[in-house]
């Protein structure tokens, strides 16, 4: 127990120490420019190496947390026998799967030993780099580890992997019949392998038909980590969890009371405003209901809104906020979609996204208040409370509006605004608002953002073999040949979208659908000649709808699960939020100025 403990220390402390110097390195690089000097020699390979430190040191714990991202299917299987043979399974199969990926990260590793890089400090870059290979071969262990209770079953879990390297001398049979293989890869994921497996795992599988070294699935990671504003996505996660960890929401709570208070339906207004903003900070709606639904509930019950009502709210607001800054899946489209050489600034996509994100909102607080018109009782409105609740979030509020601000300025990258932004909530946390420490809070927020990061990276990096095989494969141009052949309207071609997001949305996590389908869809959206930013718009807003669809929402399952209720009970209370939000992403999808008319009021557009 005690060498776990230190174990999970370790690992945290290696991740906190890679946030810290991540962030720094950025901004003495910021600050040296003001002076004309430069601090950091290197500095875009020390951050480059940071983030994928980030993504494997990660990963490590997201196994270990068991936090990586899967289907929703897997919630259907409930917890007797059944549920134990998908564990055993899915486990199995990502234990191999992180074997043969380790396997070829060491091939990597060894190819780079020979070219004799080093960074600015001399360190070579080979050995930086042991951390992907390091890093996989224990997640195979821990997966092995975690697919039973029984030392039998986990025996039999570790020997798939010796089974995959020995599979791997028929390559001749692989070759000539890979479907069977693939389906066997599918159905793990549907019983609960984690999506990065997955992704790697079909990648390793279609490069070993076509006879491609499976070194080539890790190479591609070198094309991920080059990436100028891939290190924006840890800082800009970490900023969310340290002001969540301390009383942000509490704060928030007073302003958007004090604001919304004397409407009809006021307390409900209030925690659809609350909710959407904590989403934003953290990135994930999942936190949201889990964090504060158990806060705002039984304030809704005490004021008398129908239970029905208060469960749909608090489940559809959990989605709301993903398109304003500082939001993660902005900043992981945009690097996605440019990854296939199409121009998608995050700066702008904040920007395009803020009327379509206040649209979403505007929506549900508009039913609220037409509900709650005659629960609860109203508060009168006082401007004096107003500018004083308001005083008391100002830290909270002025943290969006100046990514947007120093970004859109261009006076720093994005890589140096997010970093910024993580001192900035650092420094406020534990200096001014005093909210947290540095032992006890600060470090614990730092740790469970590179939880999730790590999770989305890993699966980044895993995709990243998969994305570059259909490229070779020229399948988005097949798909695009056939797209043209059948759709000849952009109008249709848009409600295809909208149907096919909405189904992903409802079966896949956000990260998950954004990593697989923004390399597909972009080039789709500009041979119609959709605006490449409002493509994303649509693509987020799309996506977080499907949090809310039956069957399997991610949403649906949270609450049911943090609330104790029935799923079908959830499905039937979160239904007309559901219908509220389809009309809102419609409109988002066929009226381009929701979007597109902010950029071209600031001059982004023609």
């Amino acid at each position: 127990m005690k060498f776990g403990q230190a174990l999970l220390r370790l690992e945290q402390g290696v991740l906190v120490a890679a946030l810290v110097f991540a962030t720094l390195i950025p901004l003495a690089e910021a600050l040296g420019r003001m002076f004309g000097v430069n601090p950091v020699p290197g500095a875009a390979a020390y951050v480059q190496h940071l983030t994928m430190w980030l993504a494997f040191a990660g990963g490590l714990l997201a196994t270990r947390e068991e936090k990586h991202l899967m289907l929703s299917t897997a919630e259907f299987l409930g917890h007797g026998p059944v549920k134990q043979f998908a564990r055993f399974v899915s486990h199995a199969v990502a234990a191999a799967t992180c074997a043969v990926l380790a396997y070829a990260s060491g091939l990597v590793v060894a190819e780079n030993r020979a070219t004799a890089d080093v960074l600015p400090i001399g360190l070579p870059t080979w050995i930086s780099e042991c951390v992907m290979p390091v890093a996989l071969a224990l997640m195979a262990l821990r997966f092995a580890w975690q697919a039973s209770d029984r030392w039998g079953l986990r025996l039999l879990a570790a020997a798939a992997i010796p089974a995959v390297f020995a599979l791997s001398q028929a390559q001749e049979t692989v070759s000539s019949a890979p479907w069977p293989f693939a389906i066997a890869i599918l159905i793990a994921a549907v019983l609960g392998a984690p999506v990065f497996t997955v992704m790697g795992s079909l990648a390793l599988l279609l490069f070993f038909k076509d006879q491609t070294p499976v070194a080539a699935v890790s190479l591609e990671i070198y094309r991920l980590i080059a990436s100028p504003t891939l290190p924006a996505i840890p800082l800009l996660t970490a900023a969310g969890y340290v002001l969540a960890e301390g009383q942000a929401s509490t704060r928030l709570l007073r302003l958007f009371r004090s604001l919304f208070g004397w409407l009809p339906g006021g307390l409900a207004v209030m925690v659809a405003a609350l909710l959407a903003v904590f989403t934003t900070f953290t990135g994930g709606s999942g936190v949201t209901i889990i964090a504060l639904g158990g806060l705002v509930m039984p304030m809704l019950l005490k004021d008398r809104y129908p239970e029905s009502f208060s469960m749909g709210l608090v489940t559809a607001s959990g989605s709301l906020g993903l398109l304003f800054p500082p939001s993660l899946p902005v900043i992981l489209y945009a690097v996605v979609a440019s990854a296939r050489d199409m121009s998608v600034p995050a700066d702008e996509l904040y920007i395009a996204g803020l009327l379509p994100g206040a649209l979403m909102i505007g929506l549900v607080v508009a039913y609220s208040m037409w509900q709650g018109r005659s629960a609860g009782e109203r508060q009168a409105f006082v401007a004096r409370e107003v500018f004083a609740s308001a005083w008391g979030a100002k830290w909270e509020i002025a943290l969006p509006v100046s990514v947007v601000f120093l970004f859109a300025s261009g006076r720093a990258s994005m890589v140096e605004t997010a970093a910024a932004a993580l001192f900035y909530a650092a420094f406020v946390s534990v200096v001014i608002t005093r909210d947290i420490t540095v032992t006890k809070g600060l470090v614990q927020a730092l740790a469970k953002s590179a939880v999730l990061t790590g999770a989305v990276l890993i699966l980044l990096s895993a995709a990243m073999g998969t994305t570059s095989y259909i490229v070779d494969a020229q399948i988005p141009d097949l798909l695009l040949g056939w797209v043209k052949e059948h759709i000849h309207s952009p109008m249709v071609f848009l409600l295809a979208l909208n149907v096919l997001l909405l189904v992903v949305g409802c079966l896949v996590d956000l990260f998950s659908a954004i990593v697989v389908l923004a390399p597909l869809i972009a080039p789709m959206g500009a041979a119609f000649g959709i605006d490449p930013v409002h493509l994303g718009v649509i693509f987020i807003a799309n996506l977080e709808l499907g949090f809310l669809t039956p069957p399997v929402g991610m949403n649906l399952f949270l609450s049911s699960s943090r609330f104790g209720k029935p799923l079908l009970q959830v499905y039937k209370d979160a239904f007309p939020f559901l219908i509220i939000l389809t009309i809102g992403v419609l409109l988002i999808t066929y009226v381009p100025a929701i979007s597109i008319g902010v950029l071209e009021l600031l001059g982004r557009r023609g």
